[in-house]
């Protein structure tokens, strides 16, 4: 059967044009968002992306439960990250859309699937931008001790909100601004780094060394077992990469400013986290580092270079507030593609006067404010609890770009749709790699008995989303099945 496009029409209930394909002509696209972010931005969003909380906060975990090969579990995650992000690339220059993940799984899946992922990701990022609230409100303490952490989060949360609020050029700008403070320090860190260890000055030139990689039990001093047990927290730091899929239908030519962010990923990923960790490895051995600080943090202390610790604590919280920054732009981008289909209230595809989702950020906002709860009630369980659930949902997200690719792949085959310029290398078999890679750190998940959590909590939110679709099917045509109505035919 030939493929067909089927017309999305009529407008949402702000008189907004609804969720469809985008166009490169102009200042608005046809989902009614104004495009205003610029390549510039495009490109620090996709590279601030890949760094963050899980590498600047949960590296200090990970590192002391592996040892120096927690840095070959950031290099095999980063290799499975760039086959999902080029899988996730193909489907956006086919068809460029806001709501990326839940639009692909719901044309080649069907529409329950893109109903579960619309929301599961959305429900990934609240729980995040929980999760940076938290790390925000520990580096918080590095200068003020007797500030609850509750009271840090709370500011912050309400700070990003007035942000996400005004405009998508100001949400635009602040990220950059955020991701290159990011971007800078980690490169100051290394080449500071690579100053000890060439050099031999500061309070750490005489003990800092290569050898620190396998010196002190060696690369798997807690055996491999213990070294694979990290993937699922460092998977959560990756969280974020599929970010600059959600840019789309905001980007000035997504066609350009897409495939060269999702290019450098690798570059990106070689850089900030192998070659970071490569380096702070050599200059503090391993057995220094622990769950609670992060480990950036603790080497500039050790080796002493005045204020050295007190900046890296400032990127540090810069790096939590950017994730929770665009944890906000993302969930309020979600919620309205989801109403644009009939699978949540009219009232979040409404758009405010300066083109933003104001409604549905207001909604996420507020569900975030639970990690303001969980910071008061138990401000030293709070981060691991989220980034558990987080990490899961973000699998969940992957999974749904890695299963459309290769159903699209399939169509494409059979000749059913047209070829996408941006072509994954490797096709539907990395694809399929990279899906087993996610199943396995599902298991992983499940093992750890801190961790398993987040699965508990995934099926009472699979129960949710039971309950929501038989109630959408119950209104008839109308709800769960305007989706199919809407959708690009890939049959």
């Amino acid at each position: 059967m030939t493929s067909a496009r089927v017309d999305r029409p009529g407008d949402d209930a702000a008189g907004n044009a609804a969720v469809g394909t985008t166009s490169a002509v102009g200042t608005t696209s046809e989902e009614g968002y104004e495009r205003g972010l610029g390549s510039r931005q495009v490109q620090m969003i996709a590279i601030g992306g890949a760094i963050g909380v899980g590498l600047f906060m949960k590296a200090g975990a990970n590192i002391a439960k592996a040892g120096p090969s927690i840095i070959l579990m950031y290099a095999l995650a980063g290799v499975v990250i760039f086959f999902i992000m080029r899988a996730l690339g193909e489907l956006l220059l086919y068809r460029p859309v806001t709501g990326s993940f839940s639009e692909y799984a719901r044309e080649f899946l069907g529409p329950f699937f893109g109903f579960v992922t619309g929301w599961t990701y959305w429900l990934m990022w609240v729980v995040t931008g929980m999760a940076e609230l938290t790390a925000a409100a520990i580096y918080i303490h590095f200068w003020f001790p007797s500030i609850p952490q509750w009271v840090s989060a709370l500011v912050f949360l309400l700070v990003l909100f007035g942000v996400n609020l005004i405009s998508v050029k100001i949400f635009g700008e602040v990220e950059f601004w955020f991701s290159m403070i990011k971007v800078t320090a980690i490169i100051g860190m290394i080449v500071i780094g690579l100053g000890v260890l060439t050099l031999g000055f500061s309070e750490a030139g005489d003990t800092a060394s290569a050898a620190n990689l396998w010196s002190h039990g060696g690369v798997f001093p807690n055996g491999i077992g213990d070294s694979l047990m990290t993937l699922q927290g460092v998977m959560f730091a990756y969280l974020a990469v599929e970010l600059v899929g959600v840019t789309a239908g905001e980007s000035e030519d997504p066609e350009k400013t897409l495939p060269k962010a999702i290019n450098t990923l690798p570059w990106r990923i070689l850089i900030f986290y192998v070659g970071a960790l490569l380096v702070l490895l050599s200059v503090v051995k391993w057995t220094e580092f622990s769950a609670g600080e992060s480990p950036f943090v603790h080497a500039f202390s050790v080796i002493g270079i005045p204020f050295a610790a007190g900046i890296v604590n400032f990127v540090v919280l810069t790096a939590a507030l950017s994730s929770c920054n665009s944890g906000m732009y993302s969930t309020g981008r979600m919620l309205r593609d989801l109403a644009a289909n009939g699978e949540a209230p009219k009232i979040f595809g409404r758009l405010n006067v300066r083109k933003t989702p104001a409604v549905g950020i207001t909604l996420s906002v507020a569900l975030m404010g639970i990690g303001v709860i969980l910071n008061y009630l138990v401000p030293e369980k709070a981060f691991e609890y989220v980034t558990s659930v987080a990490t899961a949902a973000g699998i969940w997200a992957w999974a749904m770009i890695l299963v459309s690719h290769i159903r699209y792949r399939g169509a494409v085959r059979a000749g059913r749709l047209p070829a996408s310029s941006f072509p994954a290398p490797g096709g539907a078999v990395f694809s399929w790699v990279a899906l087993i890679f996610l199943l396995f750190v599902t298991g992983l998940i499940a093992y750890d008995k801190d961790a398993r959590i987040s699965l508990y909590v995934g099926a009472g939110w699979a129960v949710c989303l039971a309950i929501g679709w038989a109630v959408l099917k119950s209104r008839g045509p109308g709800a769960a099945d305007a989706a199919s109505e809407r959708e690009y035919v890939a049959k």
